[in-house]
């Protein structure tokens, strides 16, 4: 017993100390402050690991290898706070139903291994590229998250985030190779412009945090959004003619955040139609309110729809779902 304790007892510590943040978090989104510090704190260490890790790994001295240790595990743990961090802004931002999920899945994936001690000493530590993986995935995601939270657009958050997530490689790259920095930062601006395009090309793999869908709901067409009838279960095709629907949405944005969005009208996965909305203006607790009237049809609606909130470049914010039967 005593021996898992010292394995993994701070591990599971680390894990609930993890959730417990995730709950008092979970209705807010972090300081920008907190970010900035942390991604500065944590490119500071890299940045010097990256230049004396042959020559403390290599050495004999105890106090040598004891710093080594101590500055893999610092960066451990700022990988650990930074990914919890993002963990609430992106759960609530991604569309479990569409390929931003996987965004998701790759942050809770590191988050458990730097949460977990012995999978990170056995996964990452003997792999330096591994180390990069996580160093790329925690700075990107925490630049794609702040940017708005300040007024950049999520779309021109999303290619600044990726640009300067690979230029943060410089120092890496410069050891490896044994380049001067402005070799370096040359070639590391222009592979962080490809990775830029690239992302620009396939917004909607990216959640856009810290943007969500607070609230939606479909109801059958009438004269004011206030006086919506909500609409549960399956939707006969014969009702769905006559009466038509209104899809309803409420989107979350931080303060000082303006952003274009339209829903766009989906019968099993095929677009049908895109109505532009008004756009959104953030600061709203409740989430700024829109809404989409569709009253024509195809002559067979039967099926599955969905009703994708998008932003204007193409990044998902949120869908509703529902179905038709004959």
């Amino acid at each position: 017993m005593v021996a898992w304790l010292r394995r993994w007892g701070i591990s599971f510590a680390s894990l609930a100390g993890g959730l417990l943040t995730l709950f008092v978090f979970r209705r807010g989104l972090p300081r920008v402050s907190w970010i900035v510090g942390y991604l500065l704190l944590l490119w500071l260490l890299v940045a010097m690991l990256v230049q004396v890790r042959d020559t403390l790994a290599g050495s004999e001295k105890r106090t040598h290898r004891l710093v080594l240790t101590a500055t893999e595990y610092t960066i451990q743990t700022l990988y650990h706070g930074v990914l919890l961090f993002l963990l609430p802004a992106y759960w609530a931002a991604a569309t479990l139903s569409s390929p931003n999920a996987i965004f998701l899945a790759v942050l809770i994936v590191l988050a458990l291994l730097a949460t977990f001690d012995p999978w990170y000493q056995a996964l990452v530590h003997p792999r330096p590229w591994a180390g990069y993986i996580f160093f790329l995935v925690a700075m990107f995601g925490a630049l794609n998250l702040a940017l708005p939270l300040i007024g950049v657009p999520p779309f021109a958050a999303l290619l600044i985030a990726a640009w300067l997530a690979v230029v943060a490689l410089t120092p890496a790259v410069c050891r490896a190779r044994g380049w001067r920095w402005r070799s370096g930062v040359t070639v590391t601006s222009l592979v962080g412009l490809v990775v830029a395009a690239a992302a620009g090309l396939r917004p909607i793999v990216i959640p856009p945090a810290p943007l969500f869908v607070a609230q939606a709901g479909l109801g059958w067409t009438v004269a004011t959004i206030d006086s919506l009838e909500p609409i549960a279960g399956a939707i006969h095709a014969a009702d769905l003619r006559e009466r038509g629907l209104v899809a309803y949405t409420a989107i979350y944005a931080p303060a000082g955040l303006r952003q274009a969005v339209e829903h766009v009208w989906r019968q099993d996965g095929h677009a049908l139609d895109v109505v532009r909305l008004t756009p959104v203006e953030g600061g709203r607790r409740e989430g700024f309110r829109t809404f989409s009237r569709k009253t024509a049809f195809p002559a067979d609606p039967v099926g599955r729809w969905t009703v994708d909130v998008m932003t204007g470049h193409g990044q998902l914010i949120g869908r509703v779902r529902f179905r038709v039967v004959p």
